[in-house]
C-alpha cells in the first residue's frame, strides 16, 4: 500500500536538504579551538569578508571628545562694507572667486565721492592763495607798511586754511582715493583689503550702499586658515589649557584625524549657557569648512601613547570588550580588552593589546557569532 507524506513535511524536507548542499558547496567550514579561537582554513569564502589591520596608537587623550564647530579664523578674515553712500553698478568678483590684495570688487555710483574731491581741491585753492596774502603780508610788514596785528591775522588764516587742506586729504586717504591724481569723478571703487577667497556677498547691481550698514557686503577669508571652536561646559574648565595639542573628527571624514592646538579660552562663562568659548587653530589639509560640525579631543602634551581601534573591532558581552586577534594566518582569538576613552568612531585600549599586533576591524561580529556557534 502506497504511503502519502503530508505536504508541510516534504516541504521541510527538501529545504533540509537545499541547506544541506549549499553548505556543501560553500567551501572548507570554519573549526573553533579551546573555545575562544576560530580557525579559517587556507582559501575560506569568510576570509574575503574579514578586514584586518596593525594595531597603531596616538597621543593620548585627557578627556571625552566635546562637541564643537569649524570657524573661520578671524586673523585671516576681512568683512568689507563701503565707506561711502552710493549705489552699485558694475560688479566685478562673484562669490567663491579668489581676489588678491587691492583688487576691485565692485563699482559703486556715489555723488558723497564727487563731494569729497571738490571739497579737497577747493581747500587746495584756498591753501595756495592763503599762502600768497602770507608772503605779502610779510613783505608789508618788513618794509612797515601794515601792523603786526594784520600779519598775525594772515598767519591765522593760512592755519585755517592748511587744516581744511588736511581734512579733505585724510578724507579721500579714507577711501583710498589718489590726492594727487583726483578729479572730479563721481564713481568708486571698492577693493578687496587682503587676498583670499570670496565666502559671502550681500550685494547685487543697482542696491544702495550706506557706510553704516549692518551686514558687510562682502565677507573674504584664507580657508587654509580655520579655527576650531569649542563651548566648554563650566565643569570642564580644568580639563584645557592653552597650548594644549588636540585632535579634531568630522562626519565628512569620519576615519581622519586632524591636530591643532588651543589657541585662547574665554575670560567669562556666558551667563545663559553657562559655557566657555574655546578657540583652537587647526591643520584643516584644505579640507575641512566653517560651520563644520566637530568633535574635538583634548590630548596630553606629554607625548604619552595610547592604542586606539575603531568601534567596529569591539565585542561588547555584558561589562566586558572583547577584539578578535589574528595570531597567524588564518588563526584568529578572541581576547579581552580594557577601554580607556571610547569616542563616537574610535576607542583608546588600556589593557590587553600591542602595537603591532593584528586585529579584525570588519567582521568581528560574525566571527563571533561563528565561536558563540561552535560552543
Amino acid at each position: 500500500m502506497k504511503q502519502h507524506i503530508h505536504p508541510f513535511i516534504a516541504t521541510l524536507i527538501a529545504s533540509l536538504l537545499c541547506f544541506s548542499s549549499l553548505n556543501v558547496s560553500a567551501g572548507p567550514r570554519v573549526v573553533h579551538r579551546n573555545l575562544d579561537e576560530v580557525i579559517l582554513p587556507e582559501d575560506s569564502p569568510q576570509e574575503a569578508n574579514l578586514k584586518i589591520e596593525m594595531v597603531t596608537e596616538m597621543v593620548a587623550p585627557t578627556a571625552e571628545p566635546f562637541n564643537g564647530k569649524i570657524s573661520f579664523d578671524e586673523n585671516f578674515t576681512s568683512r568689507v562694507s563701503s565707506p561711502i553712500l552710493g549705489r552699485v553698478t558694475k560688479l566685478h568678483a562673484q562669490l567663491g572667486e579668489t581676489v588678491k590684495a587691492g583688487q576691485a570688487l565692485v563699482s559703486i555710483d556715489s555723488p558723497d565721492l564727487g563731494s569729497a574731491i571738490a571739497d579737497y581741491r577747493k581747500a587746495m585753492a584756498d591753501l595756495e592763495l592763503k599762502h600768497k596774502a602770507l608772503t605779502r603780508s610779510q613783505m608789508l610788514l618788513d618794509g612797515g607798511v601794515i601792523a603786526h596785528k594784520d600779519f598775525e591775522s594772515s598767519e591765522a588764516d593760512m592755519a585755517q586754511s592748511q587744516a581744511e587742506a588736511t581734512r579733505a586729504k585724510s578724507r579721500l586717504k579714507n577711501l583710498n582715493i589718489d590726492s594727487n591724481g583726483a578729479a572730479g569723478a563721481e564713481t568708486f571703487s571698492l577693493k578687496a583689503p587682503m587676498a583670499g577667497v570670496i565666502v559671502d556677498r550681500q550685494i547685487n547691481v543697482g542696491n544702495e550702499v550706506r557706510p553704516d550698514a549692518i551686514a558687510p557686503l562682502f565677507t573674504i577669508t584664507n580657508p587654509s586658515h580655520l579655527w576650531a571652536t569649542i563651548d566648554l561646559p563650566e565643569r570642564d574648565l580644568n580639563k584645557i589649557f592653552i597650548g594644549q595639542p588636540i585632535s579634531i573628527q568630522v562626519d565628512a571624514y569620519p576615519t581622519e584625524v586632524f591636530l591643532g592646538k588651543v589657541q585662547s579660552i574665554g575670560t567669562m562663562v556666558d551667563p545663559v549657557t553657562r559655557r566657555i568659548q574655546v578657540r583652537c587653530s587647526v591643520d584643516s589639509k584644505n579640507k575641512l569648512k566653517p560651520e563644520m560640525y566637530a568633535r574635538i579631543t583634548p590630548l596630553n602634551n606629554r607625548n604619552q601613547k595610547a592604542i586606539r581601534i575603531p568601534n567596529s573591532a569591539l565585542i561588547t558581552e555584558g561589562l566586558y570588550s572583547y577584539v578578535f586577534v589574528e595570531t597567524s594566518p588564518g588563526h584568529l582569538k578572541k581576547r579581552r580588552v580594557t577601554l580607556d576613552v571610547q569616542e563616537r568612531e574610535y576607542a583608546t585600549v588600556k589593557n590587553g593589546l600591542a602595537v603591532g599586533e593584528k586585529v579584525v576591524i570588519s567582521g568581528a561580529i560574525l566571527l563571533n557569532s561563528e565561536l558563540s556557534a561552535g560552543k
